[in-house]
């Protein structure tokens, strides 16, 4: 088998063939096939170079974005209006470029089209949006714009001012709690970035605001607050308020550097009240009496305790620690003392007749240190007497007696005379007898009993407390020694007032003495004296004895026998006169009767004796005596006083010398209480009010009370009793006004507002204590702070706080409530109206009334005149005079600024009047609203505060007249009709055209007015009701679609003319209009041009966006695909398939097959990508469908010149042989390296002059011969790649990857194979082939019917 490289190109008036370079094998051809006659032209040709001319177009650059333009950073208070940055392109043609912003976030910028100026329409916020994208855009008006995404990124400013999440804090704590503790943290949040965003922490003030607060706490950077002191509940205060303040650490803000701060907030602390005190009794001294027989369980006083921890107030329990007496006394848990054991008061002679009880007062629950909180008191308790013993006899002489228990005696022995007078005193008796009660409970009587009773009697027979007891001679005659020498007698003490009795047993030894003895006349003489008589005093003269014996014996001498009331009178020894020696001691109150034993002696030393019975006559000279002391503790309202003074009079009781009679010494109290006379009751006439009571006296009542007798003189004495009224809580809180009135400038932040006072009438601190509250509406903006100035007043100062004022305009009036309250268990307060008057200044600027400044409607074009609206302005202030001032005019039209158009238009008057300046200078066209910013200004505000309003912005749409006929907008478009592609109701042409007005007068109705077809001879065909238009619209754009009705005629070929009126349909007035003529071109079916491809229909359908793509890339035409079909299998050439298509060039004419072949050919890049695509022929329909016999003859044809052609072919590859043998080496080495090219591939460098290919060594080859040996030994008859073959009839296919594998030669070999692309730079060589392809065309008589290429080309 013989392969040779083939290449040629003939033109042929029926189409184009594409097909890549093929073999064909005698041993595969068909037998009895017949060869086309196209093939047999080509293998006739096969060695022919043709060249091919490349036709480059030039076409207008798009313009480009500099690289670097993707990224802007823009600060988020650049100002609205301010340049942002700038749009810059470039355009190699130099054309004016127009530039815009598109996309989602295009409205925060406004851009100038012709310098790409980009200005701020809309506020950045770095905190909503920090960075975003927005389209930019650059048309130079011949291309498509181009597009670009710009990211914008926003830095953030200090725009924002930290921000406290809550607005209002509290908080408690123990006082107790450590200093360096965490008390409570606040948060702020700044949304600001960096430095701006980080928050700082300040506290402003510590309220109350009292030297001990002011550096109680701190706040750290991180919002914690700190103690940085002790607190105390008691000591101190029991609530805190802080205001805080947070800043941040300041950034950049409008250029400069500021610090942003939040508006204060105040944390509220409430301090707990921890049990670290301890109790404290209420009362500083305690003391109460009671009787000694008092019965146990008896309540005795009660002792009261309070927790000092008021805010705890725990209870409190009681115990007795110590006493004197123990076991005497004990206390119940509610601080009652009680008798707990028998009294004795006779054992607390020594002691004043006191107990002192120590009580111990205990909280109930143990303190913060875990040990007990309590607090000890003396008490004094007085224990009275009662009869609560009887007499009892004691063997000593007074005043000589101890009475103890040692001395106590029931016998004694004594003795007398026998025969001894009556009334003579048994002698060596020492007898006393003692009563230890008090008063009458110690008085007794002496009695006898026993055998001998009646002989004797005993003195005194009454007597109180301690008395000397003689056992007396009662009958002489029965004292007779020699009959009864020891006698036997029972002394009975008993009781006056309980009767109690002791008994003493008294022997009595009888002395025998002789018988005659001086004998007195009587036994007893009854004598009286008064008491405190002179020393002297007589008592008696006349008292004689008289004894029988005579001489000495009957020498009678006189004395008074030692016993009681010896040593109160006297006796003459010789006359026997008894008189008053001690004056002092002769007390009726101590004794009333004394029995005095006047004996009298004879010389024989015997003697008688005789009983002198003197009683003491009573004179007032003892003054009443009080007993004990009186001391009252009562609570005012609820107590009563009730209490007897107990006093007595010594003198002669039943005489007026005794009898006592009570009274009230006038005072400043007295006329409260009532004294019982007689009984000495005490008690008070009503409640007792402690706040009657001067405050200097604490409570404290003293009452003389006057005690006398009624003897003569009177004599009476004065005892003091005390009464405290204890303060109870029992008064409120009094205002000093009822109403308070206080006025205060606004704006005046931290000012004092007023004072209110109060007082409350209570005496102790505990209860006169007073705390206001202040409350009502608006009671927030004041701040009320209490002091104390004694004397159960108090004082509120009532504060406007540092960074609170008042705003008149607001408010001109509050109507606030404070309350006075002390800390009583009622909870009850007093109230005051405070009527708090705020005085106006002129701070407020004016305002201006926003229904004034809506939106008013004006016609174009002199259709109103003067006033058209009215700007109201008002100020909150009495005094303020006001005028409206125009700022500014902003004209716009379709929201785009058009700069002063309308400055002119309207007029704003000082009393707020708008007026038309220029009525016919108004006009919609130009500008369709017009923004008056106005401003009020008042001319009286004060200069230190802002005299204008804020701008107020009055818009006046200017409404339209219909005085603009509608106008169609330019096209760059052309219409063609394919009668074979559309169908009814088919879209085939559209305009566009606007309106200036607005509303109905800008609305735009399309209708067909006259259709006509220009043939192509120029005649004019009236076409009616072929076509329709419908409207539609776009924005302010309406959209006319030109629509088809029926089908056309395919054969017809010319223009068709449509004449479409755009009418405007204005509600009042006649309608405007206007038209325009479109021409639609016809393209018949002889500009259809069929494309085969060596693919099925189905890739071909697949592909089809690629084909159309290559095929207008080329072109330069818009594609109207037909048909698609698969060639059938008898009639298949060199395709599989076939597509069918228009090529329609943007003037309405379309491509024949001849100038798309030249297109085609002139875009290899086009070309290949279509080859890619399958395409193996161009042709038209009709050229293609040939029948069978027609392409076996041609065949036959084909290969009876088949061998003339090898004949030609070796003569021509002789003849190029001949030029240089090295040269031809150079071409042989060249071919075998050629495999390395892909066939159809060019290099990306410029081909070498003359060649077709590169080869590795940049080899310059011209003609690849066929393998067989013409006698050059460099020539290698071994290399496949120096071989193309034919293709055969039935499978004419393309396979680029194939191509670029080795081929394979089957059928018969041909050796000439160039690249016609290869001599585009060998213009000698090519003019050489051209002469030589004529005379072979010549030689072959016959025209060309198809041209085959090489894939290469």
């Amino acid at each position: 088998m013989v392969t040779k490289s083939v290449s040629c190109m003939r033109k042929a008036p029926e189409g184009i063939h594409l097909c890549p370079p093929v073999t064909i094998h005698p041993s595969t051809a068909p037998s009895g096939a017949q060869v086309a006659p196209d093939v047999m032209v080509w293998l006739r040709l096969s060695c022919l170079l043709v060249p091919a001319l490349i036709v480059s177009v030039a076409a207008n650059m798009a313009p480009t974005f500099p690289s670097n333009m993707t990224l802007v950073t823009l600060p988020e208070d650049l100002p609205v209006g301010a340049e942002a940055f700038w749009l810059v392109a470039e355009d190699q043609d130099k054309d004016p470029l127009t530039y815009g912003i598109s996309g989602p976030n295009a409205y925060f910028f406004t851009v100038t089209p012709a310098t790409g100026e980009v200005k701020l329409a809309s506020p950045l916020d770095y905190e909503t949006l920090y960075w975003f994208t927005v389209h930019i855009s650059v048309s130079d008006g011949h291309n498509d714009a181009v597009l670009k995404e710009l990211q914008v990124i926003v830095e953030d400013r200090n725009d924002n001012a930290p921000v406290f999440q809550t607005t209002s804090f509290s908080t408690s704590i123990n006082e107790t709690l450590p200093v360096g503790s965490l008390v409570f943290t606040v948060l702020a949040k700044d949304k600001d970035t960096g430095p701006a965003g980080v928050v700082e922490y300040f506290m402003e003030e510590v309220i109350p605001s009292t030297g001990d607060s002011k550096d109680l706490f701190r706040i750290l950077p991180n919002g914690s607050i700190i103690l940085s002191g002790s607190l105390s509940y008691n000591n101190k205060s029991a609530f805190y308020q802080l205001e805080l303040k947070a800043c941040d650490a300041g950034g950049m803000y409008n250029n400069s550097f500021i610090i942003q701060c939040s508006s204060p907030v105040f944390l509220s602390i409430s301090v707990i009240d921890q049990p670290d005190l301890d109790p404290q009794f209420v009362r500083e001294l305690y003391s109460a009496s009671v009787p000694e027989d008092a019965p146990q369980g008896t309540s005795v006083l009660k002792v009261e305790a309070v927790d000092r921890d008021k805010g705890i107030n725990d209870g409190v329990t009681y115990i007795i620690s110590n006493s004197t007496k123990a076991g005497w006394f004990d206390i119940k848990p509610n601080g009652v003392i009680r008798v707990d054991g028998p009294l004795d008061r006779e054992q607390l002679l020594e002691e004043n007749e006191e107990v002192q009880v120590q009580v111990t007062a205990t909280e109930m629950h143990l303190n913060i240190y875990g040990q007990e909180a309590k607090v000890s008191i003396w008490v004094t308790l007085i224990v009275t007497d009662v009869n609560d013993h009887k007499p009892e006899f004691f063997n000593c002489s007074l005043p000589n007696c101890a009475f103890t228990p040692q001395e106590a005696q029931a016998s004694f022995t004594g003795s007398v005379d026998e025969h001894a007078s009556a009334r003579i005193s048994i002698e060596d008796l020492a007898m006393v007898v003692h009563d230890p009660d008090k008063g009458s409970n110690g008085t007794f009587l002496l009695s006898l009993k026993g055998p001998d009773a009646a002989a004797f009697s005993v003195s005194p027979s009454k007597a109180a407390g301690s008395a000397d007891v003689q056992v007396l001679v009662w009958d002489p005659e029965m004292v007779d020694y020699e009959k009864q020498p020891v006698m036997l007698v029972q002394v009975v003490a008993t009781d006056s007032v309980s009767s109690n009795f002791s008994v003493a047993s008294v022997t009595i030894h009888l002395r025998d003495i002789n018988d005659h003895r001086p004998t007195f006349p009587q036994s007893l003489y009854n004598l009286s004296v008064y008491e405190h008589s002179a020393v002297g005093f007589v008592v008696t003269d006349s008292i004689h004895a008289f004894d029988p014996d005579m001489g000495e014996g009957g020498h009678i001498t006189y004395r008074l026998l030692p016993g009681n009331g010896a040593d109160i009178f006297e006796v003459n020894p010789d006359s026997g006169t008894v008189t008053v020696r001690n004056s002092e001691l002769l007390d009726r109150e101590k004794q009333a009767v004394y029995y005095l034993t006047l004996q009298a002696t004879d010389g024989g030393n015997l003697s008688s004796s005789t009983t002198l019975q003197v009683h003491l006559l009573d004179i007032n000279d003892n003054k009443p005596v009080v007993s004990g002391s009186y001391n009252i503790f009562i609570q005012e309202e609820e107590g009563n006083v009730s209490m007897i003074i107990q006093a007595h009079d010594n003198d002669q009781p039943g005489t007026n010398n005794s009898r006592l009679y009570f009274s009230l010494l006038p005072s400043a109290y007295s006329h409260n209480f009532s004294i019982d006379p007689d009984t000495g009751l005490l008690r008070n006439l009503g409640p007792l009010d402690r706040e009657a009571i001067d405050p200097t006296l604490e409570g404290q009542i003293v009452l003389t009370v006057h005690v006398a007798d009624c003897g003569m003189p009177v004599l009476s004495t004065e005892v003091n009793v005390t009464i405290t009224v204890e303060d109870i809580n029992d008064n409120l809180p009094i205002f000093n006004q009822s109403n308070y009135i206080f006025s205060v400038k606004e704006r005046d932040p931290g000012v004092l507002v007023g004072v209110v006072k109060a007082w409350d009438a209570d005496q102790t601190e505990v209860n006169n204590r007073i705390s206001f509250s202040l409350s009502g509406s608006g009671a927030s903006n004041f701040m009320l702070r209490g002091s104390v100035l004694g004397s159960g007043w108090a004082e509120g100062c009532l504060w406007l706080p540092s960074d609170v004022s008042l705003d008149y305009e607001t408010q001109t009036f509050f109507k606030l409530s404070v309350s006075a309250e002390n800390p009583g268990p009622q909870g009850a307060e007093a109230t005051a109206e405070i009527s708090v008057l705020v005085e106006d200044v002129n701070d407020e600027p004016p305002t201006l009334d926003s229904a004034s400044l809506q939106g008013i409607r004006v016609a174009e074009n002199g259709s109103q005149h003067g006033v058209v609206a009215q700007v109201v302005a008002q100020d909150v202030d009495t005094n303020s005079q006001l005028e409206v001032q125009l700022v500014t005019v902003i004209c716009t039209k379709a929201s785009v600024d058009v700069g002063s158009l309308c400055h002119g238009w309207f007029s704003v008057l000082a009393n707020g009047s708008v007026l038309i300046n220029h009525s016919e200078a108004i006009d919609y066209e130009t500008c369709d609203l017009v923004t008056l910013v106005v401003r009020a200004y008042d001319l009286t505000t004060d200069p230190q505060f802002q005299a204008y309003s804020d701008n107020g912005s009055l818009l006046i749409t200017i409404e339209d007249i219909n005085d603009n006929e509608p106008y169609f907008l330019p096209e760059d478009k052309t219409f063609v009709i394919i009668p074979e592609l559309v169908i009814p109701n088919q879209q085939v042409a559209s305009v566009r055209a606007r309106d200036n007005d607005s509303g109905n007068n800008g609305a735009i109705l399309f209708s067909i007015l006259q259709v006509d077809f220009i043939t192509k001879d120029g005649a004019i065909i009236p076409f009616q009701g072929f076509f329709r238009v419908s409207t539609s619209s776009e924005a302010d754009v309406f959209i006319g679609n030109i629509e088809l009705v029926t089908s056309l005629d395919s054969t017809l070929q010319g223009i068709y003319q449509v004449t479409v009126q755009a009418r405007d349909r204005p509600f009042v007035g006649p309608a405007q209009e206007a038209n325009i003529t479109l021409n639609l071109f016809t393209v018949d079916r002889s500009y259809r041009v069929r494309l085969q491809f060596s693919t099925s229909k189905e890739e071909v359908g697949a592909n089809m966006e690629q084909i159309k793509t290559a095929l207008a890339q080329a072109t330069r035409t818009t594609v109207y695909i037909v048909d698609i079909k698969d060639i059938k299998s008898m009639t298949r050439a060199r395709g599989r398939s076939y597509l069918d298509a228009y090529f329609v060039l943007s003037n309405g004419s379309a491509l024949t097959l001849e100038e798309l072949n030249v297109i085609i050919r002139s875009d290899q890049d086009s070309l290949i990508q279509l080859l890619q695509l399958g395409l193996v022929v161009v042709g038209t329909q009709e050229v293609q469908e040939f029948d069978l016999p027609k392409l076996f003859s041609t065949v036959v044809t084909g290969l009876g010149v088949a061998l003339l052609l090898v004949i030609v072919i070796m003569i021509v590859a002789l003849m190029c042989t001949r030029k240089s043998y090295h040269r031809k080496l150079r071409a042989i080495k060249a071919a075998k390296e050629a495999r390395n090219t892909a066939a159809g591939m060019l290099p990306s460098a410029s081909a070498i002059p003359g060649t077709n290919m590169y080869t590795t060594e940049r080899a310059n080859p011209m003609l690849n011969l066929c393998t067989k040996d013409l006698g050059f030994e460099s020539q290698s008859s071994s290399s496949d790649l120096d071989h193309l073959s034919l293709n055969s009839l039935d499978d004419n296919s393309v396979d680029l990857e194939k191509n670029k594998q080795r081929i394979k030669a089957r059928g018969m070999c041909f050796c000439l194979g160039t690249d016609l692309g290869s001599f585009s730079e060998g213009v000698g060589f090519r003019r050489e082939l051209k002469d030589l392809l004529l005379t072979w065309a010549q030689l072959c008589s016959r025209s060309w019917d198809t041209l085959w290429l090489w894939n290469g080309i």
